[in-house]
């Protein structure tokens, strides 16, 4: 803004003073605050590596739903398929978290990425040729199983070591969350147009080929050479221990016990989305695209906000917020037959889906001690991937005999009722995280009392 002063009557006093425009710097502070963890080189060549790698790992979903459900018209088959790539991360996480904590990280990742491209290629292949087969999509659905089994803990472990600093991993898990996000807003709708026009098998090898990137980036990193997290002994001893702590923890306890209800009962509709585009909204591969790009665009909006936020105060309330967005929308879902408003209510679902689980991380994050990182990031995983396993089973069976919008109506429903349970066990959460925020020196400042004893606030300004 620009303020003319004047000088005596009748006469312009040629001054000129240029006020600060604060929406201006609002704005591009704003921006700076949601960006933040980009200033840290190792995170920024993550970011941009996996954003590119997860825009064909979603169009490989897609074309593996879609092809499964071409070739055999069965939603039984549908959650044959989801069970088949989530079983071995129930089974072989909290063994992968063991090493994950033992040895280099980034050599883990490493070895896993190449190990995803393979995959995707001998994927392409069989399509390519015509000789894929339902054995060969289960096949297939167990590898990259195997694979995610022991990548998946590995790098949310690994976000740690890549920020440098402590107070930027709330940041970094939403951004994770927002290029996981994108990348399913770009990813869904690229593979339905390829597959409408060309058929399932490029989008397979766009995926192999996407893998580059991430390679790139992991190669490229300069990372301190850091002691072993975790003394060597018997793996089984090490997961015997990491499980002990996860228990008697009790945050950990209570998120992970959520968590595992959670993804059993609420994770059912990405099996379902394929009999929802195709039977209730009669459309084809593109109006899946549609339908999963939709959850995408309420993930952003989640994880934009969740970035934005400068404390870790109110943590465990946005995860009911979450809980009961994602029941919310599902219950909605359930009963629509339009387009338009089926799009509206799975992004609502998405937004709260992404809130519910980057709080949830960051919550287990911030409470670990680092030599369990990994064991407890891989409880994580068994408990968001690896419980899906069953529930996938389960909503592929229910969606058989009373029909996938009931299936979904009941997932919304009990979604709904653990948000319910969870926000009467908030007190009791905050009474055992603040003290150990306390000693990390993860709170600014201590603020009010909490009964008769000092409380430790998350935050000095909200």
């Amino acid at each position: 803004m620009i303020e003319v002063i004047w000088g005596r009557p009748g006469r312009l006093r040629r001054s000129v003073k240029f006020v600060n425009n604060t929406t201006t710097t609002s704005l591009f502070g704003g921006i700076k605050d949601i960006l933040r963890s980009l200033r840290h080189r190792n995170y920024r060549l993550f970011f941009m590596g996996q954003g590119v790698s997860l825009i064909g790992t979603w169009m490989q979903s897609v074309a593996m739903s879609w092809l499964a459900y071409r070739m055999t018209n069965s939603p039984l088959f549908l959650g044959i398929i989801a069970f088949s790539g989530q079983a071995p991360i129930f089974f072989l996480a909290p063994f992968a978290g063991v090493i994950a904590d033992r040895i280099n990280r980034h050599h883990i990742i490493i070895a896993t990425q190449v190990a995803a491209m393979a995959q995707a290629l001998v994927l392409a292949l069989l399509v390519f040729t015509g000789h894929v087969a339902e054995w060969h999509l289960i096949a297939m659905s167990v590898v990259i199983g195997l694979i995610n089994a022991f990548e998946i803990p590995t790098r949310q472990a690994f976000v740690y070591e890549l920020v440098d600093s402590p107070e930027n991993l709330p940041n970094a898990i939403a951004l994770n969350s927002f290029i996981f996000n994108g990348a399913r807003l770009i990813g869904p709708s690229l593979a339905g147009l390829i597959i409408y026009l060309v058929g399932e098998g490029p989008c397979f090898l766009i995926n192999a080929v996407s893998y580059l990137a991430v390679l790139i980036a992991l190669l490229m990193m300069r990372l301190k050479k850091k002691t072993k997290l975790s003394h060597a002994g018997p793996v089984l001893s090490g997961l015997k221990e990491g499980l002990v702590y996860a228990w008697n923890a009790k945050p950990i306890r209570m998120i992970l016990l959520l968590l595992n209800f959670f993804s059993l009962i609420g994770m059912t509709y990405p099996v379902l989305m394929p009999i929802f585009a195709k039977d209730i909204l009669g459309g084809g591969p593109q109006t899946l695209g549609f339908l999963l790009a939709a959850i995408g665009i309420g993930a952003l909006i989640g994880a934009v906000y969740l970035a934005s936020r400068k404390s870790l105060h109110g943590l465990d309330k946005i995860i009911v917020i979450g809980i009961s967005a994602f029941g919310t929308g599902m219950i909605a879902f359930s009963f629509s037959t339009l387009l338009w408003v089926s799009l509206i209510l799975v992004m609502l679902a998405g937004s709260g889906l992404m809130v519910l689980m980057a709080s949830i991380n960051t919550l287990l994050q911030t409470v670990v001690e680092d030599d369990k990182r990994g064991r407890v990031m891989s409880l994580y995983t068994m408990s968001f991937f690896g419980m899906a396993t069953l529930g996938s089973l389960a909503a592929g069976s229910a969606a058989t005999h009373i029909g996938a919008p009931n299936t979904l109506l009941i997932s919304g429903l009990l979604s709904v009722g653990a948000a319910a349970i969870f926000l009467k066990q908030i007190p009791e959460l905050r009474r055992h995280i603040h003290p150990i925020y306390a000693q990390k020196g993860i709170l600014p400042q201590v603020a009010a009392g909490l009964g008769s004893t000092a409380q430790l606030t998350l935050e000095t300004k909200d």
